[in-house]
This record gives C-alpha cells, structure tokens and sequence, in this order.
C-alpha cells in the first residue's frame, strides 16, 4: 500500500541532501531558482511512477545528485539535470523552460530531449540520438555530463527491468557511455558503468570475482597498512601534506586482465593500487611527485616497465599522475599512483574539475579541449550515416593515443595504430593527399608505417602523387579516411562523366536508343547495380566500349544460376551442428522462427542468450557476453529477442576448454581418460604445447550444456599435475 506522506518524506530527503551538497558554491540567487526547478519537475512528474514502484521525480533528483557530487557540476547543470524529462513527458516547451530558466538551461535541455523523426534506412535510432547529442558537445560539454549522470543512475536501478531491456541498456552502456565517460576523464563512473555493465549481461563472473574481492579485502587492508607505514615515516620527515588512499581494481579491469594474459584471479600482480595525493601548489607539482617516487624506490624495488609518466605528458582527457610498480617486501607487485590534489580532482571529475582549475588560471590550451575540437571536427567533416559515424567516432576518439613530433619539435597526438599518412592529413588535408612516403627519424618509410611515441615524422610530398582506394587500409583517423574518400567520390564522378560520353558515342554507333530500358539491359547484362557505376568501368577500362554489342539489346540473357537458398542452407547446418527448433524460446510467440547459432561466440545450452533478427529474418543466437553483442544491442535495440534454453539433453554442442598444469608423462592419457570414460564426452580434437616443464592446450568437446560443461571442468581440474581449466570462446 502506497503511503503518501512517507514518499512526500522521502522526496524532500533527497531534495535536501541535493541542496547540502550544492551549497558551497550557491549564489545570490541559486537556491530559488534551484527550488523552482525541483517544484515544476514535481508538478510535471507528479503521476508518474518508475517501473520499480518509486515516484518518477526520485530519478531526476538522484540524476543532479551525480552531477553535483560525482562530476562535481554547478546551478545550471542542477537545474537542467532536475528539468531533464519534463519537456519530453509534459505539455511544457523548450520556449517555456527558456522563458523560466534562462538561455543556458533551455539549450542543455534541447540537447537532451530525445530526437525523434526521420532516420536513413538501416540506422539505428540510438546512434543518430548520439550524433545529434556530439553536436551538442561544441555548444555545451554539461548536456553529456548530464547524459553520463542519467545513464549511471539508470544502470543503478536497472534491476526492475525486464531481462531484455536490461541487456539492450547495459550493451548500450558500455558501447557508447562508458567509453565517453573514459574520455572526458569520469574515471570512477567509468568503472562503475563497466562493473555494472558485467553485473547484468555475465552475472555469474560479476558474483565470482566480487566474492574474491570481499574474501580478500582483511587481508588486503592489513597489507596495505603495512606497506605505507614506512612510507608515511618519511613523507612526514620531508614536510608533506598528504593522504594515502588503497583501492582495489574494479571488477570489469579485473576480468580484462584475466582474460587478456590468461591468468587466474590468484596470479594479478597489481590487484590493488595505493594513491599517494599530495597538497603541494601548483608551480611545485612536478618536483613534489618525482620526490615521492624517490622516496617510495629507497624503500621497494621498482618494476622499470612499468613506469608511466602523465605528469610530464598528459593523457588526452586531461589526467595527471607518476604510475609505478613496486615489489613489497612480501613478494607481491603493488601499484602506487602519485598525483597532487588538484590532478586527483581532475582524475576522479574530469571535466568539470578541469574547468574549474582552467578558470584559476593554468595555461594554455589543455589537451581535454584539443580533444573536444577533434569531436567538432569530425562531426563537421563527416558526411556518413549515423552508424558508420559511430564506428568512426569510436575508432578515432576511444582509443589511447600515440604522440610524435613534427621536424621542428612540435607535438602531435594521434589515435594508437596511427600511421605516416595519418600524420601527413593531420598536418593539411592537401599535404595528405599529395604524400608519397615519410622521413620517421630520419629513415625512409613507406606511407602504411605504423607510428610509435616519440617518433620525429616528416613528410614527403610530390605535385603526382593521388591517393587510391588502397590507401584506405592505412588509415585510422577519421579526418584521413573522410579526405581520401571525397577524394575518390570526385575523381570516381569525373570519371563517369568520361565514360558517358564514351558510353553514348559507342550506342550511336550501334544505332540503338540511349533509353532507360536499353540502360537498364545493359546494368543486368554486366551484373553492374548502377548507371555511374557502369560510365566508372568504361572509363575506366574494365569493360570496352567494344564489349557492348547489338545482341546485348535482342536478347534477354538469363543470368540466373541456381543456388543454394540460405532457409536450406541454415537447416543443414542446423543439421549438422544438432540444433533443434524445440530446444529454444525465442520472444513471445515462436511458432515457426527459423534461427542460427552466431559462430563469434558458439552459445550453448545454459548460457545466457539473445536473439537478433538478421536483415534476412533469421533469428542469430549470442551469448549475453559476447563482443559483438555489445555493438548489436547497442545499435539495434529493436531488433533484439529474448530467448532461453528448454530442458533437453540429448544434444551435443561443441565446446572449447583450454587448460594449464606440470608437464609430466601420462599426463594426457589421464585426461583423455577423465573425458571420455567418466562423462561419456565425446572429443573433436586437442592441441597441446609444452615449454620449459609447463604445457597448454586447447581441448574441443561435445557436451549437453552448461552444466554438463562444469562437471567435466571440475573432474579435469582434479587431475594430478592440472594447474587451470577454463572455457574459451
């Protein structure tokens, strides 16, 4: 039973404690107009409920909360953040908010508000909101900081969601949010979108390793503590003010780093990081930081790789801080981030700290708003659907950077796997069009040269050079590939209008009409799918105006070859992988859905699944967790089905399990034994690989379904000599 006056209670809770954190930095006005937004989102939202029950204006509340305290955001991005869905749900206007609120308010707000309208066929909506929300991004950084804010509380409370929805958020999540939050330096909600992310789509993991983290974590403090005393001693010795922070890794990097090295959660060197922040100004941040390091050396042994040093060169969204690992005395690496408060503001808030510090008078132009121009200059450069535009946008901005140095000693930040040719378009589109090859200190390489950090690159041009479509392949900077593809579109459509010309000379000679249907036989004849497309291949000489005869325009060539239809094809397959129509529940209703395994990640019964509806209504079956699924469920949130396994057993899906232990004779003979005997498992092949008295192998089963598959793990475990067992994909 709903109690009115304890959710009225409730409200102004989260209403006060919104005004406690905002009130450092309120002026004259602020309170009231704060008020006034928080009375008209309450009158707006007044009969809306969430799918959990709760009264709908707790999510805006908890939205200008994040903002406030978590990015760290002011009065106006309270205000936006409080007003972010009235214009979407209510009768109010854009015209209206303005009139209330002022200029800045209405503009955050026009930015948030969903757009809806015309999409180009095969887009998803989805990515044309964030294109159109990018834009914003040159008007107003704060409508994405509110957008990140909306999206980590959404992830908090997206236990009341269906399953499916849950899957679509939390893939859209960590396509798109996660990425950007990375990238405007929101580290912390970073991880916590991430770790949320895994929560939903791999629960099982997500419980696994957090139970590892909280089984640990006494013993884990008591390390910590250990570890710092000595250092403690002395920064107190030289003077310092500081405070030491511990904290593990997130789950989601934890994982990463097992899957990556392939290594299990007991062998993660740095699983937790020690932070030392310092209060030191600004012009001694630099010499302070590099005395810790000395300090911290004089008593543990320093990892030399894995030294990192952003305070010197900064990371592209503005993070600042000395990364090093350390040996502790009892035999385990520890990472120990040195930074001074104000680049721990800028870490943990990223832009809005960055401003603020900006604002208090640090030079230049910071490479965050270097980044924020390269957003601009994509979106105004780029000509593609929404889609390719996310590719791109996430290709060239989501990824870590390379810096190199032009002849004369300036820096230049490119995305990694950037090339000699990306460098020549970052310089001037003209110089990059007309690049032969490049000087990378001082030796002649070709234009496909990968770039390193450090690199000194000249460029090498000549009036004769153009590129080619196969300069594509060279080139990871959205800048490079949009100038070379204008560059192709224009030479492609000079020459049509060559072949055209060619085209008609050759229909007069023939004496046949230049008609639409003349046209149109000669497109079915050469299996060419345009007109401009086939003026390209006479101009190009691919066809001769020779080739094109009088019999051409008499008969009708039929062309039609018989081929395997992809329904037959699928159900062969089907076949011979042992699916079966009864064995899933696709959506609601599935009376006769025709569907296919997705061979990226071989689901098998037990796992947690999705279907997708391909462009030839097949529905394709992936893992909750699978890579692409991340992209699919993102993109195409329309086009995504539940579905889930019925009880049966008498199947048999290959799987893959990859395993590690002692090499010592009769090893394998036990496993096989363990395999086939015990669990009647059938094997496909195995492939083992010893080195230095370790071996690995890889080990394709057929099995029933999950279940069946732990059974056989934990029985391979057990096997003397066996150090991992593991599923891979």
């Amino acid at each position: 039973m709903i109690d009115p006056e304890a959710e009225r209670k409730e409200i102004l809770r989260h209403y006060r404690r919104l005004l406690r954190y905002a009130k450092p930095f309120l002026k004259d006005n602020d309170a009231k107009i704060i008020k006034k937004a928080f009375n008209t989102s309450v009158e707006a939202h007044k009969d809306m409920r969430r799918k959990s029950g709760e009264p709908y204006i707790l999510h805006p509340l908890a939205v200008a909360q994040i903002a406030v305290e978590e990015i760290g955001l002011g009065t106006t991005s309270i205000v936006s953040a409080l007003l972010h869905d009235v214009v979407e749900d209510t009768e109010m206007e854009i015209a209206d908010v303005e009139r209330e609120f002022g200029p800045s308010v209405a503009r955050i707000i026009e930015g948030l508000t969903k757009i809806s309208g015309s999409f180009d066929y095969g887009t998803s909506q989805q990515a044309e909101n964030f294109r159109k929300m990018l834009l914003t991004l040159s008007d107003d950084v704060r409508v994405i900081l509110i957008k990140i804010a909306d999206r980590l509380h959404n992830m908090r409370t997206l236990d009341s969601m269906p399953r499916h929805k849950q899957l679509k958020i939390a893939s859209e999540t960590m396509y798109l949010y996660a990425p950007l939050a990375h990238r405007l330096g929101l580290y912390a909600i970073k991880s916590e979108l991430e770790d949320l992310y895994l929560k939903y789509t791999d629960t099982e993991t997500y419980k696994d390793i957090s139970n590892k983290i909280r089984q640990t974590r006494s013993a884990r403090n008591k390390f910590i503590k250990d570890f710092i005393a000595p250092i403690e001693r002395e920064l107190r010795r030289y003077g310092f003010k500081f405070n030491i922070k511990g904290r593990p890794k997130s789950i989601f990097s934890i994982l990463k780093k097992i899957k990556k090295q392939n290594i299990t959660f007991d062998e993660i060197y740095d699983l937790f990081a020690i932070r030392i922040i310092l209060d030191v100004p600004l012009e001694n941040e630099k010499a302070a930081c590099w005395q810790v390091y000395s300090i911290i050396t004089d008593f543990y042994q320093p990892n030399p790789d894995r030294l990192r040093d952003w305070v010197n060169t900064p990371k592209a969204n503005g993070y600042e801080s000395l990364h090093t690992t350390v040996m502790s005395k009892s035999g385990q690496w520890v990472e120990v981030q040195i930074r001074t408060r104000r680049m721990d503001e800028i870490a943990e808030r990223g832009y809005a700290a960055h401003w603020k510090y900006k604002a208090e008078g640090a030079a230049g132009e910071s490479n965050l708003e270097v980044w924020i121009n390269r957003v601009r200059d994509m979106l105004e450069n780029n000509t593609a659907n929404a889609l390719e535009f996310m590719d791109e946008f996430r290709q060239n901005l989501f990824v870590d950077e390379v810096i190199v140095f032009t002849p004369k000693g300036e820096l230049i930040t490119l995305p990694d796997q950037a090339t000699a040719l990306d460098f020549a378009f970052n310089i001037h589109t003209q110089i990059g069009l007309q690049c032969l090859g490049a000087k990378v200190n001082q030796k002649l390489v070709p234009l496909s040269h990968r770039l390193h950090n450090g690199d000194q690159v000249e460029i090498l041009t000549s009036h004769k050079q153009h590129p080619t479509e196969e300069w594509l392949n060279f080139v990871v900077t959205s800048r490079a590939r949009a100038s070379i593809k204008d560059y192709l579109r224009d030479e492609r459509r000079n020459k049509a209008e060559e072949g055209k010309g060619m085209l008609k000379n050759r229909l007069e000679e023939l004496n046949i009409a230049d008609s639409q249907a003349n046209i149109n036989k000669l497109l079915a004849f050469f299996n060419v799918p345009t007109v401009q497309d086939l003026h390209f291949r006479i101009a190009s000489g691919f066809l001769s105006p020779n080739d094109i005869k009088e019999v051409i325009f008499t008969e009708a060539a039929d062309k039609s070859a018989s081929r395997l239809e992809p329904q037959s094809f699928d159900k062969k397959v089907q076949k011979i992988r042992g699916v079966t129509s009864d064995m899933l529940v696709i959506g609601e209703n599935t009376s006769k859905m025709q569907y296919r395994m997705a061979t990226c990640c071989n689901p098998i019964p037990g796992d947690d699944v999705f279907g997708f509806e391909t462009d030839d209504n097949v529905i394709e079956i992936h893992r909750t967790n699978c890579k692409r699924g991340v992209e699919l469920m993102s993109n195409y949130g329309n086009r995504i089905i539940k579905a889930k396994w019925t009880d049966q057993k008498e199947l048999a899906f290959l799987a893959g399990i990859r395993i590690k232990g002692t090499d010592r004779v009769g090893l394998v003979n036990d496993l096989t034994r363990v395999i086939s005997n015990n669990l009647k498992v059938n094997m496909r092949s195995i492939t083992i690989d010893s080195h230095d008295g370790i071996f690995e192998g890889n080990i394709m089963v057929f099995v029933n379904d999950t279940n069946h598959l732990d059974t056989l793990i934990q029985s391979m475990s057990k096997v003397n000599g066996i150090l991992s067992v593991e599923r891979f994909d």
